[in-house]
Order: structure tokens, then sequence, then C-alpha cells
């Protein structure tokens, strides 16, 4: 469907919501920045990657180069957009940068992504727990901000976000969305969407590397936002860009290799993925398995599973059937996620179904 991808052709892989996967051109494009880094260090990190850093501002390098090609398909400035490891490092950087006073609220749902919901608990957040469609009502006085998913991670649902940031711009709450599942299975205008701060990977349904996040802010909110690490870009006058940009010798290829991504990503054929996500969902059905009730994300659908052992679950389909697909425990519920890449096809979801028959 989507091109040559390096995925072990033994294995139905029906996880690309987790950790994506790289096409063959992608991954060459980064292996041949590795190398062009090997070669030449100084070279390549003084010179190329972050000359706006090394004295010649009128260059921006590389980097900036690579920041503005994303922040066009997301639809934002690259001046407000920096790249992180991913939107979980990205959410770190804001919610421990958010001084919280006594008594301040945090909205959030219970099907936010857990590390998420861990660090908001790290830094002492009193949490309003909701469910998605609850968010607005729960907004009161003592509301500092909403934390929600563009797409949740445990249940596979496109939240309305747009309604949600409109709603807390006019409680005068913060929006901070989790888009760590939208770029690339969902169409972005950031500049649009009303958010805040929003954070967002692009090593999953972009198929980026591994290793390509970003964080986007609204120029309001960029000054109190600070970087995990502090390092050489941090300076009095030093801009969003150059304050998150330098954090010593990090590799930065999966960075550079994202124009690359963007480029075979447009190759995909998104209304295939859609519909042999609709026919999983609709064969799981067909096993007694439902989807969990909501607005379905495009390429991904999470059903719930009789009780049982799911880690044991897990194990079965990897170890017996060569299925590749989580299978975890959220709210007291067995959950299941199929995640349909651009490389699947219907014999990866035939294993499925047999592979589900004889295990349950």
């Amino acid at each position: 469907m989507g091109g040559d991808f390096l995925l072990d052709p033994e294995v139905a892989y029906l996880n690309h919501g987790s950790f994506g996967a790289c096409a063959r051109l992608v991954f060459e494009e980064y292996q041949r920045l590795q190398l062009e880094l090997e070669r030449g260090p100084t070279d390549f990190f003084t010179r190329q990657v972050a000359r706006w850093f090394w004295g010649a501002p009128e260059q921006p390098g590389r980097l900036f180069e690579a920041r503005a090609a994303l922040a066009r398909f997301v639809g934002a400035r690259a001046d407000d957009l920096v790249f992180v490891p991913n939107a979980t490092s990205g959410l770190n950087a804001v919610i421990r940068s958010l001084r919280l006073e006594p008594g301040d609220e945090v909205v959030t749902t219970r099907h936010e992504y857990g590390a998420i919901t861990k660090t908001w608990e790290f830094v002492g957040a009193n949490l309003v727990m909701c469910e998605p469609d609850e968010i607005v009502a729960s907004i009161g006085p003592r509301t500092r901000a909403i934390s929600g998913s563009h797409i949740t991670s445990p249940t596979a649902l496109l939240l309305p976000v747009a309604e949600l940031c409109a709603a807390a711009r006019e409680a005068g709450a913060l929006s901070i969305v989790d888009g760590a599942h939208a770029p690339g299975q969902v169409p972005l205008d950031l500049e649009a969407l009303g958010a805040d701060v929003y954070a967002g990977n692009c090593h999953k349904w972009l198929g980026a590397p591994k290793g390509a996040g970003f964080l986007w802010a609204r120029p309001e909110h960029q000054a109190w936002i600070e970087p995990l690490v502090v390092s050489w870009g941090y300076r009095e006058d030093a801009d969003f860009g150059e304050r998150h940009g330098w954090a010593g010798t990090r590799d930065p290829a999966a960075y550079l290799a994202v124009p690359k991504a963007i480029e075979v990503h447009a190759s995909f054929q998104p209304d295939c993925q859609r519909a042999l996500a609709d026919e999983s969902e609709r064969r799981l059905g067909e096993l007694g398995f439902p989807r969990v009730p909501g607005e379905p994300a495009p390429f991904m659908r999470a059903v719930e599973l009789p009780a049982g052992d799911p880690v044991e679950l897990w194990k079965r389909l990897y170890a017996e059937f060569r299925v590749e697909v989580p299978v975890y425990e959220w709210e007291g519920r067995q959950l299941l996620r199929v995640s349909i890449g651009p490389y699947n096809d219907e014999d990866d979801v035939d294993r499925l179904m047999a592979a589900l028959e004889r295990c349950l």
C-alpha cells in the first residue's frame, strides 16, 4: 500500500501506533545523515545544523530548514515550533514549567497516555478526571488548564480538540494538547486549531525515524516554557527555537530526516488504511469484541475483550501466531488496539482474527 518498509515479513505488524515504522527511503536518508555526521562531526554540528548558534544568524542552518518543512505540514510558523525527541518530552517541558498555585485544577480525561498523567502527578497537580464528553462541563473557576489528547492512546478515539480549546479559552484556562497520534493520521492546522500548546510525534503516523517529535506554542506562551535541558542556547535574548534547540551533543539525524518522511508520507493511501481499519472493527465486532464508544481514530481501533490476562494473551499472539498487536488493561477492562499502517493488508487482519479465535 505505501511503499517498501523494513518490517519483518513473517510478522503481522498491527502496532504502528506505538512506535511507527520507517519506509526504506526514509531510513536510508536517516542513515545518510548519520554517516555525514560521523565523517565530519564538527562541520556537521557547527556549520551545517545550527549556524544560528555559531555566529551566522542570517543562515539558520539545516535544523531550521527541517523545522520549516514540518511547520508547513502542521500549519504553523517555524518560529513557534521546536524539535523534541517525542511528545512526552515536549509535554514534560510544558507541565514542569507551569507554576501551579494551591487550588488550581487541571481538567483531563481517563483516556490519556499514562506517562502524561504521571507527569501531572509528579508536579502535584490537582487532576479533575472525566470522560471526554464531560470536559467542558468540568471546567470551573479553579481550572488552570485543560490537558487532553487529540487522539487517545489507550482507546483510539478522536477528540473534538478545537471545541475543547475554545471552551478553555473562554474560561481563561490553558489548553494543552497531546497530539502524539495526530501528525500523519489527521490533517493539522495548528494556527487554526486554537490550542495554546501542542506536542506531537513524527515517528508514528508520519513515518519519521524514532526520536523525532515537536513542541508548538503560541508566541504569548513561549517565554515561560523552559527546556528540559539548559544548554548554550539558553540566554536572555534567545527565542523559542534557540532555547530549546541545543541540548548538547545529540544526534539530530531523526529531526533532519523529517522532510523526507513528509515526502514519502504523501505516497501513502489513507483511504485504504481507513477502510482496512473499518474492516478490522467490523470483524472484531463479529467475534464479540465491541469498539470503545466514541468517534474512532482514522487508522486505530480499540476493542474490549473478555476478562482475562492481557499480558499472557499479548505474549501468545506474538509467540504462537507472529501477530504484533497490543493487549492491555485500561480502567479495569481488557483492550486490544489495532493500528493499520500503510503496509498492512487483509492478510494481516485475517491472521489476527484466526489467532483470536484460537486464543479466545
